[in-house]
């Protein structure tokens, strides 16, 4: 009887051990909460989160990428929520934007994932100051005294080594690296692999979890 007691517990250890090495190091599930990648990633979708290949692979522009944010004063509830956004900005790319359209390196990019409200939003006097604050410091101009950045339109900026710049695809409605910053390359978590749950929380049925699932993004490989 205790030898077989010893054996459950034995197998309930080491599937534990399993689960949390895996967890740490291969594949962690992440619940999509922001609106900020629209319509790339919906709210409520939850994704599994590769862990293990980042470490020994190359990130490159456009990827999407799973990340803790550096400190966000201006959201004192969550200072360092973790966010999935777009990977915009590799170190030592010249970054701007003019009336919402990305230049990068001195050309246009194309954008197809990317929405925009309309009209686009102006920053706030707080969110220019704020924007205005980190800018300033990396700008390739030697022109700061009358630097006045918007969120449609700022830079060019410089990306500084072992740091990205992260935008969301919903592009208005975004807290992203316009106003926190570069995000260091160690604040890095990994890359969603595909989408394994997901469903429409304002569903006016019951049980929505259930009778609202959006099956066409189930096992989807978020692009």
């Amino acid at each position: 009887m205790l030898g077989c007691l010893f054996e459950i517990v034995e197998t309930l250890v080491l599937t534990l051990i399993i689960f949390l090495v895996i967890q740490t190091f291969v594949a962690q599930p992440y619940k999509v909460q922001q609106q900020s990648m629209e319509i790339t990633l919906e709210p409520d979708q939850y994704v599994l989160v590769d862990k293990l290949t980042p470490r020994f692979d190359t990130y490159k522009r456009g990827d999407i990428v799973v990340f803790i944010s550096p400190p966000q004063f201006d959201q004192p509830s969550d200072l360092t929520p973790t966010l999935v956004k777009r990977l915009i900005g590799m170190p030592g790319d010249t970054l701007a934007m003019a009336d919402g359209q990305l230049i990068r390196n001195g050309k246009v990019v194309d954008e197809p994932w990317v929405v925009h409200a309309n009209p686009m939003p102006e920053a706030t006097p707080l969110q220019r100051a704020q924007m205005r604050q980190w800018q300033v410091k990396h700008l390739a101009g030697p022109d700061t005294a009358g630097y006045n950045p918007d969120l449609q339109d700022w830079g060019p900026i410089v990306v500084p080594q072992d740091s990205f710049f992260m935008m969301g695809d919903s592009r208005d409605n975004s807290h992203d690296s316009r106003m926190w910053g570069f995000l260091p390359r160690t604040n890095v978590r990994g890359r969603p692999m595909f989408v394994y749950y997901s469903f429409d929380p304002q569903h006016w049925r019951p049980l929505p979890f259930l009778t609202a699932i959006r099956w066409d993004r189930i096992l989807s490989r978020p692009r």
